[in-house]
């Protein structure tokens, strides 16, 4: 098991507080891999415009610091803002990575005009294309997003190490929207593009649990032909790529993403009001079903966050909060940790029905239930 935490505030906080939190729930996870990603950014040095795609990363040597931005450059990407990390190297052990990057650049000019679909495919293609560079010279480049908005840490170790090291409590950075991820290594290496949350062209979803069903899922993404659907140094990873589908692909609104993965009996379809489209998506996405145990959050790039869980319902999860600020986590502790002055009688634990999901405007929780009616496309 791993343990997950997120929170989403009309008040931009610190990451910091997200690792203080995971510290209640820490039996839940064993140091082999920290992840956070923010998004809704403010820096303290720096007047962030969410146009800017930030690239987030750790590049391992000198080297590979030096084939980044000389990529960059030549792809035509003006950097306009460089962050700097005040490192204390001594709260852990081995900490020498050469930098920890979090940089937001000017998109190329002949992009600038471009739809929002060509400029996400481009960004898309760079983040991949340097990963790629990354693992020809051994790993020692690893790239975890690259998007408007939104900044990727990632890191072995335990949460207030890594934290400590990379002094994320001294202000200097803050969203949001945060999700943290605690990983317990089950079923692979330690790498670290194995740390949850994982992330492509906005859409980004952690989760605790193990997903059986994930060859015959990451088989049929690969089919797909979609660059972006690949690495899969997890098995959690699909649910963030059927999300992706669900909503770009297939143009399907969030509610539809539950009837993916975890669609409802034929028996409670035939009686549901929308059953032919129903029926026929599940036909459709038949491969995507997910097996669980699960417990899944995810964040939009509109800042709308969610959480689900499977039929086997074996891995727990609760939302709680108030207008303005709200928290998901693996255990009512760790909501506790991050909203500690909420009316508890708000407190939700979704069933194996139920979508919750936190809006942009934070003044309320939705939820969703499989059993109702959902706008579909226009061409359904």
């Amino acid at each position: 098991m791993c343990r997950l935490a997120l929170k989403s505030a009309d008040v931009p906080f610190s990451p910091y507080e997200m690792l203080q939190a995971m510290e209640a729930m820490q039996e839940g996870y064993d140091g082999s891999g920290l992840g956070l990603l923010m998004r809704g950014m403010e820096f303290e040095d720096f007047r962030y415009n969410p146009r800017f795609p930030i690239l987030s990363g750790i590049a391992e040597s000198e080297k590979a610091w030096r084939r980044l931005e000389n990529f960059m450059e030549k792809r035509g990407f003006e950097l306009k803002y460089d962050h700097k990390f005040d490192m204390q190297r001594h709260h852990m052990e081995g900490a020498d990575r050469h930098r920890y990057f979090i940089r937001a650049y000017r998109m190329p000019e002949r992009f600038r005009e471009s739809s929002p679909e060509v400029r996400g495919m481009e960004m898309m293609k760079t983040r991949l294309a340097l990963r790629k560079d990354g693992e020809e010279h051994g790993g020692d480049l690893s790239v975890f997003s690259f998007w408007p908005d939104v900044v990727m840490i990632k890191e072995v170790g335990w949460p207030l190490q890594v934290g400590n090291m990379l002094s994320l409590h001294d202000g200097q950075i803050k969203s949001r929207v945060c999700m943290a991820q605690g990983r317990q290594n089950t079923n692979y290496g330690i790498n670290l593009y194995a740390c949850h949350p994982f992330f492509i062209q906005g859409v980004a979803t952690m989760t605790n649990g193990e997903n059986t069903a994930f060859v015959p899922i990451r088989d049929w993404l690969l089919g797909r032909g979609f660059p972006g659907y690949m690495g899969y140094q997890s098995d959690s990873e699909v649910f963030t790529h059927i999300l992706h589908y669900t909503l770009n692909h297939l143009k399907l609104p969030l509610a539809a993403y539950k009837h993916i993965i975890t669609p409802l009996s034929p028996a409670e379809i035939d009686v549901h009001p929308q059953a032919d489209f129903l029926r026929e998506l599940r036909n459709v996405c038949r491969r995507l079903i997910i097996d669980g145990p699960n417990a899944v959050i995810g964040t939009l790039p509109d800042e709308s966050c969610l959480l689900v869980m499977d039929h086997k319902k074996l891995r727990p999860a609760t939302v709680g909060g108030r207008p303005g600020v709200w928290a998901m986590a693996s255990e009512m502790c760790g909501v506790d940790a991050l909203v500690p002055d909420r009316d508890t009688r708000l407190d939700f634990q979704p069933m194996r029905e139920h979508t919750v999901v936190i809006p942009p405007d934070r003044k309320e929780l939705h939820i969703w239930s499989q059993y109702d009616q959902f706008p579909l496309p226009l061409a359904a």
